[in-house]
């Protein structure tokens, strides 16, 4: 049986999942709320400077675990607070397997939506200027990123659907 705090969080990311299909955004509004009504829950569970410790850890995992691909572009912002929100319901443990499971999900997505638009030569074109950088610093060749144009992207993903999935994929393992 699902407890409060799940059936919450659930609700979040469903809406969010929504709301990234239909805008291409999450909003802010939702992340905070988000965070705020999982501290209060926490709290309300009955160990206050375990449960501040356990939101806190989570957020920050959920954070942190997401940050590196909004650095290197593959990400938006939104997806990555969105990320921290569900770590802060979920905890650091359950962060990361939801974020390893949204990971997955979000792969088939792309590769989903490369199949269908047909953009397959763009995304190797840019994957191939993204790395190409990278992989000959790794060779001792001393050389800048080079940035691409912003024409150049081949889509974006909804990345929110993905979360709201890898979410509700652990939570409904852990409840077997």
């Amino acid at each position: 049986m699902l407890n409060a705090i799940e059936v919450i969080l659930i609700c979040l990311v469903a809406q969010a999942a929504l709301t990234d299909l239909a805008m291409r955004k999450i909003p802010n509004v939702l992340i905070l709320s988000g965070l705020m009504l999982a501290l209060i829950l926490h709290l309300l569970s009955g160990q206050p400077g375990a449960s501040v410790s356990f939101w806190l850890a989570g957020g920050c995992a959920g954070f942190f675990l997401f940050l590196p691909l909004y650095l290197a572009r593959g990400m938006a912002a939104g997806d990555v607070k969105l990320m921290a929100m569900v770590g802060a319901f979920a905890g650091p443990w359950q962060a990361l397997q939801i974020a390893a499971l949204s990971a997955l999900v979000g792969g088939a997505m792309a590769l989903l939506m490369l199949l269908f638009s047909g953009r397959w030569r763009e995304s190797a074109r840019n994957l191939r200027l993204i790395c190409k950088p990278m992989v000959l610093r790794l060779l001792g060749v001393p050389l800048l990123p080079v940035p691409l144009p912003p024409s150049a992207s081949v889509g974006g993903i909804p990345y929110g659907v993905a979360i709201a999935l890898g979410t509700v994929g652990v939570v409904a393992w852990r409840h077997q």
